[in-house]
């Protein structure tokens, strides 16, 4: 079984609180995982243009990389969501928020049948594990696939092109304008034992590469919430 160490961290902050520290780690720097803080976010903390955009999202939803089910859970209120996560940690803590349709399935395998949703979220960067612009392409497209004629997709990344590369654990630069990569890895160190995580490669890319990756593809960049070097991006289904 592979380890799942921010699952597993996800799931015992749930439960009442950390078991050790759960770190990033990129060589022999590491940063803090704030489980709190990016997972159990207090919704009268969120930002009010987050809220707002969540509420905006029509149902059918897939949360594609649903963590602790925050999002999903804020979701379901408003009708039917369906959350994916490749970590059966973050699967179960998600379930036990109560969110009835929660599954551990890979983004880049998924199985839904063509204009299942209406919309679809990928928070946390997700969208840079594609690992290429290439890699992004696919992705949207098979997004676009699962989408309905009105599909929206809500997707987010940092902006190389506004971004302090030292603020940022295992930033590499690119020498393309507006793209970078970021690789690191999970480690809990759980009760005295410690638990590795795969290692992840991000591409980070602006927001006028994103527009780059969507020409010929039925969606278009609609709206972009920058903010100190990350953005959110809502993608909209082009009228044919």
């Amino acid at each position: 079984m592979e380890a799942d160490p921010l699952g597993r961290a996800i799931l015992d902050y749930q439960r009442g609180g950390l078991r050790g520290d759960c770190v990033y780690r990129d060589g022999a720097e590491t940063r803090d995982g704030n489980i709190e803080g990016h997972y159990f976010t207090p919704r009268e903390d969120w930002r009010d243009e987050w809220r707002t955009l969540l509420a905006s999202l029509e149902p059918p939803i897939v949360d594609i990389g649903c963590g602790s089910g925050q999002h999903a859970e804020f979701l379901q209120e408003r009708g039917e969501v369906v959350a994916i996560d490749v970590s059966p940690g973050a699967v179960e803590a998600t379930r036990n928020r109560g969110v009835e349709d929660v599954r551990v399935m890979d983004m880049f395998e998924m199985d839904f049948r063509p204009d299942r949703f209406r919309s679809a979220l990928l928070s946390g960067t997700q969208l840079g594990l594609a690992h290429s612009l290439a890699g992004v392409h696919r992705l949207l497209s098979e997004l676009a696939r699962i989408t309905d004629e009105e599909g929206v997709a809500v997707v987010d990344n940092y902006d190389p092109t506004d971004l302090a590369p030292d603020d940022l654990l295992g930033y590499r630069s690119d020498p393309r304008r507006g793209i970078a990569h970021r690789t690191f890895h999970f480690e809990y160190d759980r009760d005295g034992e410690r638990e590795v995580g795969r290692t992840l490669h991000f591409v980070l890319f602006s927001p006028e590469r994103l527009r780059d990756v969507t020409v010929g593809m039925p969606w278009r960049v609609a709206e972009i919430q920058p903010r100190e070097g990350f953005y959110k991006a809502v993608l909209r289904k082009e009228k044919r």
